[in-house]
C-alpha cells in the first residue's frame, strides 16, 4: 500500500470542505462542499477576542507527542492571543524524523462548529495541526523575522483560530486559500493549505488523543499546495489529487520546489 493509499484509508467517508471567506456553500464536481466566509471584524467586541480559556490539553498534547514522536525540543510561546492561545511545539530532526516538525497546542481549547449533518461530530470537534520541514529549514526567533521562514508557523497559528473565529471546523481533505485568490506565500507558488492525516512516519495511534475529559483531538497535517492543485481536488476529488501525489512522489515534508502536478490539467 502507498503512502497516500493509506491517507485515503484513513479519510474514507470523511466529509470534505474548503473554506474561503464570503459566507455562502455550493457543491464541486469531486463532492467538496465549499463554505465562503464574510469578513466579520467590524463584529469584533475587543473585550471579547481574550481566550476564555488557555493551555487546557497542552501537558496531554506533550506527553502525547513525547509517546509516539519525541519530546519537543522547545516551545514557541505566544505573547498576545485572540480566542484561542496558540503555541507551537518543534521538535528537531533526529534518526527516526530527520525532519523538522512544529505542531499547535491551544486550537483544542475550544470545540469548532461541527455541523449537525456530520455523523458523529463529537468527534470532530477537537483538533491541533502540524506541519513536517526539511532538516535544512532554518528555525528560531531570529529566522522567523523573515517570512520565507516564517510562513509554515503563521499559517499554522492562521488555520487553529479559522474556525473559532469563523464559527467553522476543519477536518481531513479541507483546503483552505491564501486569500480569495489563493496568493503565492512568501517565497513559493503555493496558494492552498491542504489537510490531511499525519502520516510520514508517524505511528496511526498518533492521530488521535483521547483526553482525560473525555474529549477526542484529532491531529492534521497541513500541506501547501498549488492553486490549480485546489482546484483539481475541488472537481475531481482529493483521492484523484492524491493519486497525483503518489505518481510524483510527494509526501507531507514540505518542498518549495516540488512540482505543480496540476499545472498541465
Amino acid at each position: 500500500m502507498s503512502f497516500w493509499d493509506k491517507v485515503k484509508k484513513i479519510m474514507s467517508g470523511e466529509e470534505e470542505e474548503s473554506p474561503s471567506e464570503k459566507k455562502d456553500t455550493e457543491i464541486t464536481a469531486g463532492g467538496s462542499t465549499v463554505y465562503r466566509y464574510e469578513d466579520q471584524s467590524d463584529d469584533k467586541d475587543p473585550k471579547n477576542l481574550f481566550p476564555e480559556v488557555q493551555c487546557v490539553y497542552l501537558d496531554e498534547i506533550e506527553e502525547h507527542l513525547t509517546k509516539y514522536i519525541a519530546e519537543p525540543d522547545m516551545v514557541f510561546h505566544e505573547i498576545i492571543s485572540e480566542l484561542v492561545h496558540i503555541d507551537v511545539h518543534w521538535i528537531k530532526p533526529s534518526a527516526n524524523y530527520p525532519f523538522h516538525i512544529l505542531v499547535t497546542s491551544g486550537m483544542s481549547d475550544l470545540a469548532m462548529h461541527v455541523p449537525d449533518e456530520v455523523e458523529n461530530k463529537e468527534a470532530y470537534e477537537r483538533a491541533e495541526l502540524m506541519v513536517v520541514l526539511p532538516a535544512d529549514w532554518k528555525i528560531g526567533e531570529e529566522e522567523f523575522q523573515d517570512d520565507n521562514n516564517y510562513w509554515p508557523v503563521y499559517f499554522l497559528k492562521r488555520l487553529a483560530r479559522f474556525p473559532h473565529e469563523y464559527k467553522t471546523w476543519l477536518g481531513y481533505g479541507h483546503t483552505i486559500p491564501n486569500g480569495m485568490e489563493a496568493e503565492d506565500i512568501a517565497n513559493t507558488g503555493f496558494g492552498c493549505m491542504l489537510l490531511l492525516p499525519p502520516m510520514l512516519s508517524f505511528d496511526e495511534e498518533f492521530l488521535e488523543l483521547k483526553t482525560k475529559d473525555g474529549n477526542l483531538i484529532n491531529f492534521y497535517a497541513m500541506i501547501p499546495v498549488y492553486k490549480e492543485e485546489m482546484d483539481y481536488k475541488l472537481e475531481e476529488g482529493t483521492d484523484a489529487l492524491l493519486d497525483l501525489f503518489d505518481e510524483y512522489g510527494i509526501s507531507e515534508l514540505v518542498d518549495i520546489d516540488r512540482p505543480n502536478v496540476c499545472r498541465d490539467r
